[in-house]
């Protein structure tokens, strides 16, 4: 394998006699800095990074940042060794030999880090990067097995701005951008405060040289006198109580000069308005305590009066709690008080209203507690103490839930545990996901059930035609694990079917418009007789046989049809819930008639008569689904009926299927469209299917015609969907 260094190295040549060979070593099983340094001095001669800096310096410096924060034999030793894979051959090997395979594991994250760096720095240059360094974030810390690797990376990064304040050579603003959106932000994650205010400080002198310089001579002293300053402003508050018999832990940090930065410019203030630029940290056992802290302070010190808040009595909406004052010592100079008990610290820092949460990701409920990345950085900043020796997490109750992978152009996507290359083609873009036929992993072709990998880079490849294979929503093949990934793919298919069974439809009703002479029937006029919201709806219920060739064949005749003589016949007359009608039947004298109460049939429905035994004839809609069962069962029993003279006070129950946006006023909206047509409303029944209300309603009418403009103008209410006659 091949490692690359931080930044990548320049052309200087290699001297391959001298290094192409493993170093004698004597044989040593544990990690010991000291000699890392002394083997690979020889080898780094001449050698520099592409920025001009000499690589063993380099080393050397990560070296002295990291032995500030934690003395640890193998973090120091991969400080040495991360890029010496192209000085050493089978350099794995002699790794493991000579340092054993701890140091082998950092090595090998710390080149991922490095590729993955190589891709946000290219990535950064596009439109929408911004949105990107929350993930890329999280991939970082989820893609390395040994989290002390975030913590070489961050050293390495901090070595180079070094480098570059002291060189002044060129390119550093970008180093300084790419640090601020991504490295800035893990130091404060982990709790690395000073390398953090760094880190910041170096990045905004090479980003912003202007207001950098503006900054420091307006604090007009030297961050050794700001040190100076709040360590005899913390002694002062302990003695004091001390003296009132207080426990306390006291803290004090001068604000560094990116964090004044950051609050002129979010604030929109000058920085003679800023009180916080030094700032305190009181923590005690008891709510009561913090206020009589609260009262010690401000019996001692000069209180600025409109500086304070009380987030105890008042807890910010993240939750977060402490009294907040601003005092001035003797010399006038303003400091900032913060107090607070241990829970309401604790909850502060690594609860839901942690520090980076509100101000990096802007979205205090983002992370669930207790998961995968919150133990990750709870168990690194227990590394980082001292005196503890802890192992990583390694439970199944700490495994991360995503996999962060990577487009080719550098993108990070964040996809559950388990997706495979199709559920990234859906992720990036629906089509994509729709066109996916192969996949690459990092320049490898795999199969498209192949489980996805944190930092693996995948390529899609795809056709100009075709789409999803029915084999994806097979959870035994599993193609599919995201619930996102199989809801699209059952869309496209249901697209495709409705697609189909509209070309269906729109053929077959073709040939029977053509059939009946009756092509130059308008099909949307067609589409409202029959009490569609479409002419696809129409296809579509059409190549479902929703209605029959006797529902159309009527559809399309006048509205106002001549009488048609039909030889000997006797008006019945019949009644159904107080509603008179007048029915034909064909040859019989004085039957008792009545409606179906399954079909609802008014004029001009095209109608049938069904014998019943003892209450004579019932009369149904021809495309009655009942008819059909009767007509294949007992078809001597079926007789033939028509609408005689219309009465004017004759009336007919109709049922209404609406479906509509579920919204407050609906029914009252719907009522009064019935209330303006004279209808009576005899019957109601809704249920709410996913978010839409579904609606039946049955009315008396007189006619037909009287049923179309109640259709007409429910379709026209706000938020209905579709509105026709059940």
């Amino acid at each position: 394998m091949s490692f690359t260094p931080e930044p990548q190295t320049s052309n200087t040549p290699v001297q391959t006699e001298t290094n192409s060979q493993s170093p004698a070593v004597t044989q040593v099983i544990t990690a010991d800095w000291r000699l890392a340094r002394e083997l690979v001095a020889p080898l780094y001669e001449g050698l520099t990074l592409f920025t001009g800096e000499s690589r063993l310096d380099h080393a050397d410096g990560m070296v002295e940042i990291l032995r500030d924060i934690r003395d640890d034999e193998e973090l120091l030793t991969s400080a040495y060794l991360f890029t010496v894979g192209d000085c050493v051959s089978d350099a794995d090997d002699w790794i493991t030999k000579t340092f054993g395979t701890g140091v082998l594991q950092i090595v090998h994250d710390m080149d991922s880090l490095m590729r993955l760096s190589r891709r946000a720095r290219s990535d950064s240059k596009e439109s929408g990067a911004a949105n990107q360094t929350e993930a890329l974030r999280r991939m970082l810390l989820a893609m390395v097995h040994d989290l002390r690797v975030v913590l070489l990376r961050l050293a390495s990064r901090l070595q180079t701005l070094r480098w570059f304040a002291k060189s002044g050579a060129p390119g550093a603003d970008a180093y300084g951008r790419e640090t601020l959106a991504l490295y800035a932000p893990l130091a404060n994650r982990l709790g690395i405060w000073q390398m953090k205010w760094e880190l910041e400080d170096l990045s905004l002198r090479f980003t912003d040289p202007e207001m950098y310089n503006e900054i420091s001579r307006e604090l007009d002293e030297t961050r050794e006198e700001r040190l100076r300053f709040m360590h005899d402003c913390v002694e002062r508050i302990k003695m004091l109580l001390r003296a009132n018999g207080i426990e306390a832990d006291v803290s004090g940090r001068p604000k560094h000069i990116y964090s004044i930065y950051k609050k002129m410019v979010r604030k929109h203030l000058r920085f003679d308005q800023l009180f916080d630029i030094r700032a305190t940290r009181i923590i005690v056992g008891t709510v009561e305590e913090c206020y009589r802290v609260l009262s010690i302070v401000q019996e001692n010190f000069t209180v600025l009066s409109k500086e304070f808040d009380d987030y105890i009595a008042n807890p910010k909406p993240n939750g977060y709690q402490s009294l907040h004052t601003v005092v001035t010592d003797v010399s006038g100079k303003p400091v900032e008080v913060q107090i607070r008990t241990r829970d309401m610290h604790a909850f502060a820092e690594l609860g839901v209203a942690a520090h980076w949460r509100y101000k990096e990701t802007g979205n205090s409920n983002k992370s669930k507690k207790g998961d995968a990345e919150e133990q990750r950085v709870a168990w690194l900043r227990q590394l980082l103490d001292w005196k503890s020796e802890v192992e990583p997490p390694k439970s199944a109750g700490v495994e991360d839930d995503h996999v962060y992978v990577l487009t080719p152009q550098g993108r990070v996507v964040e996809l559950p545990t388990g997706a495979t290359p199709i559920d990234f083609a859906y992720q990036v873009h629906t089509q994509l996901g729709h066109r996916c036929r192969g996949a690459k992993l990092d320049g490898v072709m795999v199969p498209l059930n192949t489980r996805l990998k944190t930092g693996q880079t995948v390529e899609i490849i795809t056709s100009k035609t075709g789409g999803p294979s029915r084999d994806w929503l097979n959870p035994d093949l599993g193609f599919a694990v995201s619930a996102r990934t199989r809801t699209k793919v059952r869309q496209w298919f249901n697209a495709q079917t409705l697609a189909e069974q509209t070309a269906s439809g729109r053929e077959r009703l073709d040939k029977e418009l053509a059939r009946l002479g009756k092509t130059a029937f308008k099909l949307e006029d067609l589409a409202k007789r029959l009490g569609y919201d479409s002419v696809d709806e129409l296809c579509v219920a059409f190549a479902k046989e929703e209605f029959s060739l006797k529902a159309l064949e009527a559809a399309v005749q006048p509205q106002q049809a001549e009488p048609v003589e039909l030889g000997p016949e006797v008006i019945v007359r019949g009644s159904l819930n107080q509603a008179k009608s007048n029915v034909l039947v064909v040859g019989v004298d004085s039957l008792m008639t009545q409606l179906a109460r399954c079909c609802h049939p008014a004029p001009p429905d095209e109608i049938v008569g069904f014998v019943t035994r003892g209450r004579g004839v019932t009369i149904h809609r021809f495309d009655c689904p009942n008819v059909k069962n009767l007509s294949a069962n007992e078809a001597e029993r079926i007789i033939e009926v028509s609408w005689g003279a219309r009465q004017e006070d004759a009336l007919y129950p109709v049922d209404i299927f609406i479906v509509a946006r579920d919204r407050q006023g609906l029914i009252k909206d719907i009522s009064e469209v019935f209330m303006r047509e004279k209808q009576n409303i005899t019957g109601i029944n809704t249920m709410n299917v996913k978010g839409d209300a579904h609606m039946r309603f049955s009315i008396e009418i007189r006619s037909s015609e009287d049923l179309r403009r109640s259709l007409t103008q429910l379709r026209e209410l706000k938020g209905v969907l579709s509105a026709r006659r059940a």
